[in-house]
């Protein structure tokens, strides 16, 4: 059981780590739009959209590539946070938080 709770430790730090990230990523203008909890909340719809979207399993191209349609996940969250009740956001707006995380996770796969 101890691995399993501190499986859920760890998955709450990295998760706080994108957070700060993708915080730091957005521009001066946005920072104040999204709160800590609206960036939980669309990391969270990120990676339901990762995991029912097929991306996960796509091929990657000759170079290693997986091909994701940035604007697309930032549809999904625009509709799915007025669905949830979270808000009016554009997709451009959106578009840094998808890019923050991506750039967060490229990061990772840097070390």
């Amino acid at each position: 059981m101890a691995d399993f709770e501190d499986e859920l430790l760890q998955d709450a730090e990295d998760d706080l780590r994108t957070v700060q990230f993708i915080r730091n990523y957005l521009p001066q203008e946005l920072k104040e739009r999204f709160s800590d909890e609206l960036l939980f909340y669309f990391l969270d719809v990120i990676i339901e959209y990762y995991a029912n979207s097929g991306i996960l399993d796509a091929q990657p191209d000759k170079d290693g590539y997986i091909d994701i349609d940035i604007e697309a996940i930032a549809d999904h969250l625009a509709k799915q946070a007025r669905k949830d009740n979270m808000g009016e956001f554009s997709p451009e707006e959106l578009r840094w938080i998808v890019e923050g995380e991506m750039e967060y996770a490229e990061g990772l796969e840097e070390e």
